[in-house]
């Protein structure tokens, strides 16, 4: 069985319900299969043979899904372009993956040019109409063949692209479903890029038969607005947009209670934040994590682990496809309860990175997936992430996680968003840094803010200087980035590693 199955067998199981919603127009199961064979078997036209690549830079919209879906079928391999990425980036892109098909929205032409030998597609719709009532050749392709090649964010270096088989995706399909437990009531906003996490959420809710629910601009008053309209139930968003929706007017008086799944991901939320987002929003808090390298749902956590308050910290436990262990420098996996080195194991884990054999030979040893993250793992199972390998402030000969001094950051009530990061010290070695945004209107100074941390935590995990400024830097998709926040502070010559 292939990822795209669990489409067909929808189509054919639930054909007259809604499958699609974006705004007005409602699209069933029946509608939206023909559009997606159609299409396929134009794709099959333009490039018969199967794995060849199928490059989308777009938006979140309908066209965007069924040429996402219609890649699938094609038994075709998936290249997201995200148009919020600059143009260099999605060439260098393009240019690795050689995509033979690009479907560039139009919306998106100033973002990326057609990559030399490539068939460019902008309008979807003659292609459906032209091709109505035919379906595409399946190609009985191997589980271990390509679905997708994702790259990562680069935060931590140069991207690079993740070879993620038929077999991770059924993976993650599966460990969605038996985690979250989807079921044909969901309606699932479609609010963060579909480049990134918010793709991991759609095929397991057609699955069972769920909704797709469209929005326009993603603003966090246009997301809450969403879930009271279109009594949404599931969606997926990094932390930054929570605390964006925390901080609009009204909050007391809207009705969240279709929510069942507010899944947030791509970096750890402040666990000061979440008592006031479950309060908000219906007890639904959930969290997963993963890595493009095994996406989305290797350790998950549900709302009402959650509210248990020695769980406030942690990411959750290990899905049922995947195992979970800390391990040290020598490749020894560590008993529960001390501090290593997060690793993976299953079939949620790629077949490795795109022409870097050795990349992929120092990421996976021995079947384990190294996530470059320190953590624990206590006897419950629960894990603890600290922080990135590489992220870790030495200073002064103390080790210090930027995770731990963020946690106080965020207990600042004038603090919205912060990051810790260190900086090359004569003295120190490293000397600890934060920089953060602060609430509209809010009379605070740096010095304040190192007062209040250093009134909860040691000297050490003090930070030597705090900079307050309009706005961090972010990826695309709306998470902090530490290392060009280093590069924001960085003394002239100084290299940031």
């Amino acid at each position: 069985m292939l990822p795209i199955d669990h489409f067909y067998r929808a189509v054919a199981t639930y054909p007259e319900r809604i499958a699609v919603k974006d705004g007005d127009i409602e699209i069933n199961y029946a509608a939206l299969g023909k559009s997606v064979s159609a299409l396929a078997a134009a794709l099959q036209d333009i490039e018969p043979d199967p794995q060849t690549r199928v490059g989308i830079c777009a938006y979140n919209t309908r066209d965007h899904l069924i040429a996402w879906l219609a890649t699938f079928a094609a038994g075709k391999t998936w290249v997201p372009l995200n148009p919020r990425n600059g143009r260099d980036e999605l060439s260098r892109i393009c240019g690795v993956t050689n995509p033979t098909i690009v479907f560039i929205a139009d919306d998106c032409t100033d973002k990326l040019d057609a990559p030399d030998g490539a068939v460019c597609i902008s309008d979807l719709s003659a292609l459906i109409q032209e091709n109505q009532g035919r379906t595409p050749v399946r190609h009985e392709l191997n589980l271990d063949d390509v679905q997708a090649i994702k790259f990562t964010g680069g935060s931590s270096g140069q991207p690079k692209g993740c070879v993620q088989t038929y077999r991770v995706w059924n993976t993650c399909v599966a460990s969605m479903l038996h985690e979250f437990g989807f079921d044909q009531d969901d309606k699932n906003l479609l609010a963060a890029p579909m480049t990134h996490g918010t793709n991991t959420l759609i095929m397991p809710t057609f699955a069972v038969g769920g909704c797709q629910v469209f929005m326009g601009p993603a603003k966090p008053a246009a997301i809450l607005d969403a879930f009271e309209k279109e009594r949404i139930t599931s969606v997926f968003v990094p932390p930054t947009v929570i605390y964006m929706m925390l901080e609009e007017q009204g909050l007391e008086g809207r009705d969240f209670s279709s929510l069942r799944h507010l899944i947030v991901g791509g970096a750890a939320i402040r666990k000061d934040e979440v008592p006031r987002a479950m309060k908000v929003f219906n007890n639904a808090l959930e969290t997963c994590y993963g890595q493009t390298e095994a996406p989305q749902i290797a350790i998950c956590l549900r709302a009402k682990d959650w509210m248990d308050p020695e769980n406030a910290a942690s990411t959750g436990r290990a899905t049922v496809l995947t195992r979970v262990e800390t391990m040290d420098t020598d490749g020894n996996v560590l008993p529960r309860g001390e501090t290593g080195e997060i690793v993976l194991k299953g079939d949620l884990v790629m077949k490795g990175y795109l022409d870097m054999p050795d990349k992929t030979a120092e990421t996976i040893i021995d079947g384990w997936l190294h996530t470059g993250d320190v953590g624990v793992i206590d006897e419950r199972g629960f894990v603890f992430i600290k922080d990135r390998i590489r992220d870790v402030v030495i200073t002064g000969g103390f080790n210090v996680y930027p995770s731990d001094v963020e946690a106080v950051l965020g207990l600042h009530p004038d603090v919205t968003e912060c990051v810790v990061f260190g900086l090359p010290d004569r003295k120190w070695g490293e000397a600890l840094m934060a920089a953060v945004e602060v609430r509209d209107g809010a009379n605070v100074s740096g010095e304040d803010i190192i007062t209040f941390i250093r009134e909860r935590l040691d000297g050490v995990k003090t930070p030597k200087a705090v900079h307050i400024v309009d706005e961090l830097p972010r990826s695309p998709v709306g998470k902090v980035l530490r290392r060009e926040a280093k590069v924001m502070f960085a003394e002239d010559g100084e290299t940031v590693a």
